[in-house]
């Protein structure tokens, strides 16, 4: 049976990155995937020039950009591996790229630079790429009588359509569950449950938010409109407050503001909008009564999109009329309405739409300088499939990069 020091499953960010980090180390690698094209979440990411980092990742408190029920556990490999260093890897390779927005690192010309500069980094460690291949089974390796839970020694095997291999670590770098048409599984997962590693509960993250079709009636004609807002979302300490774009859709609400807040939305609960954030539209509309004779929605329109004008003030008789013959009050609700909109999503687009796949396996379970598992030894999760979830930016790219090196390091060849 063939032997090798780590078998890596899962060929997208993290799973190419850990296999070049530890085959230049001089570990003999297998990566198995069982897709047939690599790494197809970076190429269509970023609008298919891959947002690889984010320059304003604060490696001291990782909190600031990163969910999970214990967001502190990336510390350690961000600290190691930090967004700087990523970039020096690309800069070697020599790949043109620019920030966007708010640190925001994009390539000038294709994500699959990035492909290509992981797998020559891969083919300069003499990295064994099995793809497509899929995975049968996994076993530990431990010796006859030896419960599977706790190998001594002798790593895992591996049942693959190419045949069983063994090795003596084993990394799972699988991803989460979305965007399944370009081939994600829960395979991740059924290996954790499998050697009794604890999950945390899994749903859609940078995902766009739905309405019921009711509710939605009024702002259902802005599909396609975009503009800056302010919103939060979440309760408590589990609550976050962005100022993005914000994109009405047929069905919903999407666009970068959205996508960042639905990360920590929950079922039931409501986002607060601010739809003209930095304007004081209650005194800015008083203003506009003492000299205007146009229509409340005319008099808007200089602070919000003109539809989203025209559509709000259709919500109620007394803001469809000249502004000069409008009561104060009935202004100051109008600017408090769109100040302070507090609408209720009915659900998200899921997975089929989702960047991220928030929850996975608990850091609890796992040693965050190296992302082994404390209860199985030779076994290792990185990337998406752990419960640690960014921003959207370039923040998940990063913890694929950091939690894969980490990994790397830790790995060890057979003795």
């Amino acid at each position: 049976m063939p032997h090798y020091d780590a078998v890596i499953i899962g060929a997208g960010a993290a799973g190419l990155f850990c296999a070049a980090q530890a085959s230049q180390r001089g570990l003999k690698v297998l990566l198995i995937d069982h897709s047939p094209r690599v790494a197809e979440k970076i190429r269509i990411s970023g609008g298919g020039r891959c947002n690889f980092t984010n320059r304003e990742l604060d490696v001291r408190a990782p909190q600031r950009h990163f969910l999970g029920e214990n967001p502190a556990f990336c510390r350690s490999a961000l600290s190691r591996y930090t967004p700087e260093d990523f970039i020096a890897l690309v800069r070697r390779h020599g790949i043109a790229f620019h920030e966007k927005h708010r640190g925001q690192l994009f390539c000038d010309r294709s994500a699959d630079d990035i492909i290509q500069m992981l797998l020559s980094e891969c083919a300069d460690g003499q990295v064994e790429r099995w793809q497509p291949c899929s995975v049968r089974g996994v076993a530990s390796a431990a010796p006859q009588g030896a419960p599977q839970r706790a190998p001594q020694r002798g790593g895992y095997e591996i049942d693959t359509d190419r045949g069983r291999v063994e090795a003596r670590s084993l990394v799972v770098a699988t991803g989460g569950l979305s965007i399944p048409k370009i081939g994600a599984t829960d395979f991740g997962y059924r290996i954790a449950q499998q050697f009794g590693i604890p999950l945390v509960e899994r749903r859609p993250g940078l995902v766009p938010l739905t309405f019921d079709g009711q509710a939605w009636a009024p702002y259902a004609g802005l599909a396609g409109l975009s503009l800056p807002v302010a919103i939060r979302s979440g309760e408590g300490k589990a609550s976050a407050r962005f100022e993005e774009d914000l994109l009405f859709t047929h069905r919903g609400l999407s666009g970068p503001a959205v996508l960042q807040a639905s990360s920590y939305w929950r079922p039931g609960t409501p986002l607060q909008l601010d739809l003209a954030p930095g304007s004081d539209l209650a005194a800015q509309l008083r203003e506009a009564k003492a000299r205007s004779r146009k229509l409340i929605a005319n008099e808007l329109a200089a602070y919000v999109p003109a539809r989203l004008a025209e559509a709000w003030v259709q919500q109620d008789a007394e803001w469809q009329r000249p502004i000069r013959e409008a009561s104060d009050r009935a202004l100051h609700r109008l600017a408090e309405a769109l100040a302070r909109w507090q609408p209720t999503p009915s659900g998200t687009e899921g997975y089929r739409k989702a960047e991220v796949t928030l929850g996975g396996v608990d850091t609890r379970a796992l040693a965050q300088q190296s992302m082994e598992c404390r209860s199985q030894p030779g076994l290792y999760f990185i990337g998406e499939v752990v419960d640690i979830t960014g921003w959207l930016g370039g923040y998940n790219f990063q913890w694929a990069w950091a939690s894969a090196h980490a990994c790397a390091q830790a790995l060890n060849p057979r003795r």
